[in-house]
């Protein structure tokens, strides 16, 4: 068994913002001290949230304490400009729905950014932006219904902020969705292209990925071939990791990211030698020595109800109620 820190096998972590490293303009409690440490793996930190510059992200992050420069921080606003540079010709009109730093990411690949079907777009753009309204979905339901090429920067249908989940710009190209009856090219997590723009940017060997979400950190990472670590500070819950297809499922396992200095075996979900398990039916009976901690148990009846599809229910373990 391994004693050596999980962080110690990765030279690069490749970071979630909200809801892993922050939420809305708060640190998430002990993430600075987690990631700031002398001799640790480098930091990138990746976002599928489009609605700011990586300037004004790594400015944030500056500002909760954290190490990041602007190289530092890799945006799906980035890695979607990326996707309509390959498509469309230089200097093309592209109509976006998001915010001004999503149109400079379109200037960046050398595309016109506007923002009316009467300027006769052959891309459309979204990204998250709080001020996105009914007019500027209307043109781009235009444009897309005419035969433009559409890409989401994400599709995550909420976004961790301080009050709680709100609406995510998944929830907006579902209205696009609806109106158009087309689907987008995917740039953000759980698609490949901003994982991998993250690894060729950083030039990471072992890189960990490190999220909140199982259906677009988690997702990407395995959709990229790459170890990941779930923590418990954002969107997702155990009741989520219970029914998680394996396409979501992390290969680590913590509350918070404090369980980088822990030995990777500690943070895997796998059987426990101090939980037994039993499956009866659809139902998993989990019981546990009182000195086990709560969330060795949860990985061991994680471990027992994944090799087990037919469980529905978990008897035992009050985490995943």
């Amino acid at each position: 068994m391994s004693r050596s820190a999980l962080r110690e096998h990765h030279d690069v972590l490749l970071l979630d913002l909200d809801g892993t490293v922050y939420a809305g303009p708060h640190a998430i409690p002990g993430a600075r001290e987690a990631l700031v440490v002398d001799g640790g793996p480098r930091l990138y930190y990746v976002t599928n949230n489009a609605s700011r510059s990586p300037g004004e992200v790594s400015g944030h992050l500056n500002e909760l304490g954290f190490p990041a420069t602007e190289s530092e921080v890799v945006t799906s606003s980035q890695s979607a400009a990326r996707l309509l540079a390959l498509r469309v010709p230089p200097g093309s009109p592209v109509l976006v729905v998001g915010t001004e730093a999503l149109a400079e990411e379109v200037r960046v690949v050398g595309l016109r950014p506007v923002r009316s079907f009467d300027d006769h777009p052959v891309a459309v753009v979204q990204g998250h932006s709080p001020d996105t309204a009914w007019r500027i979905l209307a043109e781009a339901t235009l444009a897309i219904r005419a035969g433009a090429y559409w890409v989401a920067t994400n599709i995550d249908t909420t976004l961790p902020t301080e009050r709680g989940l709100c609406l995510g710009n998944g929830s907006m190209v579902a209205a696009l969705r609806t109106a158009s009856g087309r689907d987008p090219e995917v740039a953000g997590k759980p698609a490949r292209p901003l994982m991998d723009d993250a690894v060729r940017r950083s030039g990471a060997q072992r890189p960990l990925v490190v999220g909140d979400r199982i259906d677009t950190d988690i997702a990407g990472a395995n959709e990229a071939g790459l170890e990941s670590l779930l923590v418990l500070t954002g969107v997702s819950t155990p009741a989520d990791l219970l029914a998680a297809p394996p396409a979501q499922r992390p290969t680590y396992l913590a509350t918070a990211l404090a369980a980088l200095a822990e030995a990777p075996d500690a943070l895997r979900i796998a059987p426990h030698p101090q939980v037994s398990t039993a499956v009866a039916g659809t139902v998993l009976t989990v019981d546990a020595a009182r000195t086990v901690d709560a969330v060795s148990v949860l990985r061991a009846a994680l471990a027992a109800a994944w090799a087990a599809p037919e469980v529905t229910e978990v008897r035992g373990v009050d985490q995943l109620r």
